[in-house]
């Protein structure tokens, strides 16, 4: 599965407040360079995650963003539904009753899709924004970082 730009950058933005959780607020400024993400890009995402609840604004002198629940809270799969709008859809697709055969296929076509679409989510909703801070070290990499210091989870989320 790839995730959208979105969905990674979101992921990626999330990130860096979680590793800050306990330090203080980041400005969206802070983000944007530390991420090479645009600050209009990260306004537009930030506000979709803060009507989800996901993160707060602080404001006045030493504001930002934190997050609105501990890392442990917060699963992967809460931020792309904030940022792409996805929700699951548990048997979203019946089965229907023609009798012809193309329809029938195309029911079950829908069936396996939605199911799969379900698993991966399941499985994104099992891993949270603490996972990622408990494996890395306070030189920011782990035993098993890659190159560029994330561990081997976010780096499969997030590659491009």
């Amino acid at each position: 599965m790839k995730l959208s730009t979105k969905a990674r950058h979101a992921i990626t933005a999330m990130m860096d407040l979680a590793l800050n959780d306990k330090v203080r607020p980041i400005t969206l400024a802070e983000i944007s360079q530390s991420q090479g993400i645009s600050l209009s890009y990260l306004e537009q995402l930030f506000a979709k995650l803060r009507k989800c609840g996901l993160v707060v604004g602080v404001r006045g002198p030493g504001g930002g963003y934190k997050l609105a629940r501990v890392p442990g809270e917060i699963t992967v799969a809460q931020i792309i539904s904030a940022i792409d709008e996805y929700y699951p859809q548990h048997n979203a697709v019946e089965a229907g009753t023609d009798s012809e055969p193309s329809l029938e296929k195309k029911y079950v076509t829908h069936i396996m899709w939605d199911e799969l679409s379900e698993k991966i989510y399941e499985f994104l909703n099992s891993i949270t924004l603490a996972e990622f801070t408990e494996r890395t070290n306070p030189s920011g990499t782990s035993p098993d970082s890659d190159s560029d210091g994330n561990n081997g989870i976010f780096s499969a989320l997030t590659a491009a």
